[in-house]
C-alpha cells in the first residue's frame, strides 16, 4: 500500500511561514499541490494500484482525483484516514456539500458532519490509525492500494513525519505504529 500525503493546500502555504492557524476552513489544493499530485500519480502509474482511498476533506479528493483519473480507477472515501483535527483546516465539509463538486463519488456511509471535533486527543487519533490498520489487514486487499491521507494520520500511523506530496509504502500487518518507509523518488514533490 501506498500512503500519499495531500498536496500543498491553501493552508500549508500560510501556515508554513507563520506557523499560525490562518483560520481556512477545509482548504482546496494550490497549483503546487495540484502538480505534487500529477508527479505522485506518475510514480503510481508504474505500480500495480489497483485501488484509490481519500479521505474526505477537499485537499485529499482533489489530490486523490488528479491521481485516479491518471490511473483510470474510481476513488472511496474513507473517513478513518482523516487528519487529526487540530486546525481550523481540519474542519471538513458537510457531505451533501461534497456531493456537488464530486457527484460520482460515494458519500452516503458517512455522517453528514463525519469530522472529529477539534481538540481530537492522540489517544482518539491512534484508535482510528489501529481501526484502519486492522481493517485494511482483515480486508487482505491493500497490497495495491494508494491511500491519499494526511500529515497527522500518517505520522501516527507510521511514525513518519512527510511534507506535501510524499508517499509511504505502508504494511498494514506490521507493529503499530510503524510498517512503513518513505519512498524515495529521483526529482521528489
Amino acid at each position: 500500500m501506498i500512503l500519499i500525503r495531500h498536496g500543498q493546500s491553501e493552508f500549508n502555504v500560510v501556515f508554513s511561514v507563520t506557523r499560525q492557524d490562518p483560520g481556512i476552513r477545509d482548504p482546496k489544493l494550490t497549483e503546487v499541490g495540484r502538480r505534487q499530485a500529477a508527479d505522485a500519480a506518475r510514480y503510481l502509474i508504474k505500480r500495480s494500484i489497483r485501488r484509490v482511498i481519500t479521505s474526505p476533506y477537499m485537499r485529499a479528493i482533489q489530490t486523490a482525483d488528479i491521481i485516479a483519473r491518471a490511473l483510470r480507477l474510481e476513488i472511496e472515501v474513507q473517513h478513518l484516514v482523516g487528519e487529526h483535527a487540530k486546525f481550523a483546516c481540519d474542519v471538513g465539509t458537510p457531505c451533501s456539500e461534497l456531493k456537488y463538486p464530486w457527484p460520482k463519488l460515494q458519500f452516503d456511509h458517512l455522517e453528514e458532519t463525519w469530522w472529529p471535533e477539534l481538540g481530537e486527543g492522540l489517544g482518539e487519533l491512534d484508535a482510528r490509525c489501529k481501526h484502519f490498520r486492522e481493517t485494511m489487514r482483515v480486508e487482505g486487499k491493500w497490497a495495491d492500494a494508494a491511500v491519499v491521507t494526511h500529515w497527522g494520520f500518517i505520522g501516527a500511523l507510521t511514525g513518519h513525519k512527510v511534507k506535501n506530496g510524499i508517499m509511504v509504502a505502508f504494511d498494514p500487518t506490521a507493529p503499530h505504529p510503524g510498517g512503513g518507509s518513505v519512498v524515495r523518488l529521483s526529482d521528489p514533490c
